[in-house]
């Protein structure tokens, strides 16, 4: 169940992600979601941890990781989603844990087993045959 609300949450981003990239100019619509985020989540740390999350160094580092977690990666997806049809782009999503594999091989060394390797290897195989065999859109 869990694997079938992800699948549905990724599909619906996508989704959005593209009536947001063709709706908004620049970073507004991506400015919107962020704040949204943030109110959501913030009570929840504030509750958690109270004014410890005032302190400089949780702050510089919610920062860091507000940037290279969500900024960088969805200013990136919102421009990619402006210029190419969501299918094509839920494609290219698909090679996300090849590419997660390898950066854990080559960047923290560690490895997959075999079984592993074959299945990130088949969603390669399949995302490479639906990108070449997608029909150009209208």
């Amino acid at each position: 169940m869990f694997a079938l609300a992800a699948g549905a949450c990724w599909g619906l981003y996508i989704l959005v992600g593209a009536a947001l990239g063709r709706h908004t100019a620049e970073g507004d619509g991506l400015a919107l979601g962020m704040a949204v985020t943030a109110l959501t989540a913030v009570p929840f740390g504030v509750a958690d941890s109270g004014t410890a999350l005032l302190q400089p160094w949780v702050l510089a580092a919610g920062l860091g990781v507000a940037l290279l977690s969500s900024v960088i990666p969805y200013s990136l997806d919102l421009e990619a989603l402006r210029r190419i049809p969501p299918r094509v782009f839920g494609i290219l999503m698909s090679l996300e844990p090849a590419v997660a594999a390898l950066v854990g091989l080559v960047v923290l060394g560690e490895s997959l087993r075999r079984p592993q390797w074959i299945a990130v290897l088949c969603v390669v195989v399949a995302s490479a045959g639906a990108a070449r065999g997608a029909r150009p859109d209208a």
